[in-house]
């Protein structure tokens, strides 16, 4: 049971997304499908499924394997009631079901060719079994109950259930088809911290292959037996072996092999030139023959000579090669370098916020918020979807007004702020443009520091923000928010939308920085890396969990079930 995906391309206009990637996915492998917005990792899916053709290339399934697919997008399910989808879910079993039933009859009947009949009911229960028909009233109660669905009536229609219940319920339906390969596309989204570690625990124990896009570091370091990353520029495939952390692992030992390989690299071209400058001057048996003799002296004159220009020659045509093609400089580490004299804040409070009120129409999103951020706060923001953490990050930022209230900035605090829908960026301008905008210096001077960065390529830096994707947007941003010396940085959603790989480095440069963060995430393993206070909005009001992401966790999960 397989499924072959060989050379596959895609292209619109003169955007590359898949450029003859190849891949393999067999029975029992569980593969994280990894690598920046924009590189092509949804459009492979929809290629597997046949919703997308491909330019070039070929997608080859071994028969009667069942797909199971699960798109980001939130799928339309009319006016089915959930009783509809479990029993759209599970009709291949209850056919195997009815299959066995007949040919059990067909066993007790005179005549029937018992021989073939009873091979076909081993097969037909082989498939039953295989496909959890003989517990399928308990997987139909675990698996809803696991997504956090199982309190809503099964009568109910979809249609009236929130966004996030319709992504369970929709997730749900899928492993209840228990298909031979799953191909699921950002799974996570919509799952509080209990159904996450469900979710984990269920596909550990799952039968059949997987093939998972997730931006979730650690639901593949608990689900994926692989990784593959479509890297950005190439727009090719590399596979590791492992989960996240050994892809991790991996990616670090490459990154120092580059960082050797241009080290050594750098030492042999300047070796070259010095030879080419001095070994013409370097002539050995230059002395006049103590005879007089001007032949022979002119002979070992030629000689050297000769000798000098074949090393020269040489010397010369190997820089030439090395030149055409070097190995390109590995990005600085990305660093922040704040504005910030701790002296002038000593003793005073860098931000306070005092009763801040804000509402939309009648739904209040912060009720009488009040706290004072230290020197060296740093605050995890958490909380469910439209619980108002963007909204008071916002405010902070001085973006929003609050309708109550007060806000108190110190004077000497300069704020950095990373909005979660990008709309800082001024679309009609180029990536240099949006980079170096008010900032002081000459504009060589910011294209050396961006280059050197690593997040953008000389021929990117000239291009239109608004046709960037969302990954190229959040590195923008990124650069943007290090290169403005910002002494305090208010965080929505960090981790979106970027690659591992600058996400990582990111992530070690917010460790090191001096000053107050407030960061709101649902991301777990940057949650858990990130240190400091847990701060949780709900309903209107701020609730510090002193012990942390274990109480939020812990609390999160009692609210879950009383709901």
């Amino acid at each position: 049971m397989s499924i072959l995906i060989t050379n596959i391309s895609k292209s619109y206009g003169v955007h590359q997304i898949l450029d003859n990637v190849s891949l393999v996915v067999s029975a029992g492998q569980r593969i994280g499908l990894v690598g920046a917005n924009g590189v092509g990792k949804s459009t492979l899916l929809k290629i597997i499924v046949g919703e997308i053709e491909p330019d070039g290339g070929t997608i080859t399934i071994t028969n009667q394997v069942r797909i199971g697919y699960l798109p980001q997008a939130m799928i339309d399910f009319g006016s089915k009631t959930i009783d509809n989808l479990v029993a759209e879910a599970v009709r291949d079993l209850q056919a195997l079901e009815e299959r066995m039933r007949s040919l059990e009859r067909q066993m007790t009947e005179t005549g029937a060719n018992l021989e073939t009949v009873m091979a076909e009911y081993g097969l037909v229960a082989e498939q039953f079994e295989q496909h959890g028909g003989y517990e399928l009233d308990h997987r139909v109660d675990s698996i809803l109950t696991g997504l956090r669905v199982g309190h809503i009536a099964r009568q109910r229609q979809i249609a009236t259930l929130s966004g996030g219940e319709r992504s369970r319920v929709g997730l749900a339906m899928l492993l209840l088809q228990a298909p031979d390969v799953l191909l699921l596309d950002e799974p996570t989204n919509h799952l509080d911290f209990a159904s996450l570690e469900w979710l984990e625990g269920y596909l550990q124990g799952y039968r059949g292959a997987m093939l998972i896009v997730s931006h979730d570091r650690q639901f593949l370091n608990r689900t994926a037996t692989a990784i593959v990353e479509i890297e950005e520029h190439s727009r090719k495939t590399k596979q590791y072996t492992g989960n996240y952390d050994a892809y991790l692992q991996a990616k670090t030992l490459e990154r120092q092999r580059w960082q050797f390989d241009y080290e050594h690299q750098q030492e042999e071209i300047k070796a070259l030139r010095h030879e080419i400058k001095t070994t013409a001057r370097q002539v050995s048996h230059n002395r006049a023959p103590k005879d007089g003799d001007k032949f022979l002296k002119h002979f070992k004159r030629g000689r050297v000579e000769n000798t000098v220009s074949r090393r020269v020659s040489s010397a010369e045509e190997r820089l030439r090669r090395i030149e055409a093609n070097p190995i390109p400089k590995p990005p600085d580490d990305l660093t922040f370098e704040p504005d910030f004299d701790p002296q002038a804040l000593k003793g005073h409070t860098p931000l306070f916020a005092s009763g801040v009120v804000k509402a939309f129409g009648r739904r209040i999103v912060l009720d009488g918020v009040s706290f004072t951020l230290g020197l060296h706060s740093r605050i995890a923001l958490v909380g469910a979807n439209g619980t108002g953490k963007s909204t008071l990050l916002k405010i902070l930022a001085g973006l929003l007004p609050a309708d109550e209230g007060e806000i108190y900035v110190n004077p000497q605090v300069k704020i950095g702020y990373l909005d979660q829908d990008q709309e800082s960026l001024q679309p009609d301008r180029t990536v240099l443009e949006v980079y170096r905008a008010d900032l002081p210096g000459h504009e060589q001077q910011h294209i050396t520091v961006l280059l050197a960065s690593g997040l953008f390529r000389y021929e990117e830096i000239g291009r239109q923000v608004g046709p960037l994707s969302s990954g190229q947007k959040r590195k923008l941003q990124i650069a943007r928010l290090m290169a403005e010396r910002a002494n305090l940085l208010l965080l929505d959603e960090p981790t979106n939308y970027v690659s591992f790989d600058v996400l990582e480095a990111f992530e070690a440069a917010l460790r090191a920085f001096p000053g107050p963060v407030v960061a709101a995430s649902h991301d777990r393993r940057f949650l858990e890396q990130f240190g400091g206070e847990v701060w949780e909005l709900r309903d209107g009001h701020l609730i510090n969990h002193t012990d942390g992401l274990a109480g939020f966790r812990a609390a999160a999960s009692g609210v879950a079930l009383r709901l």
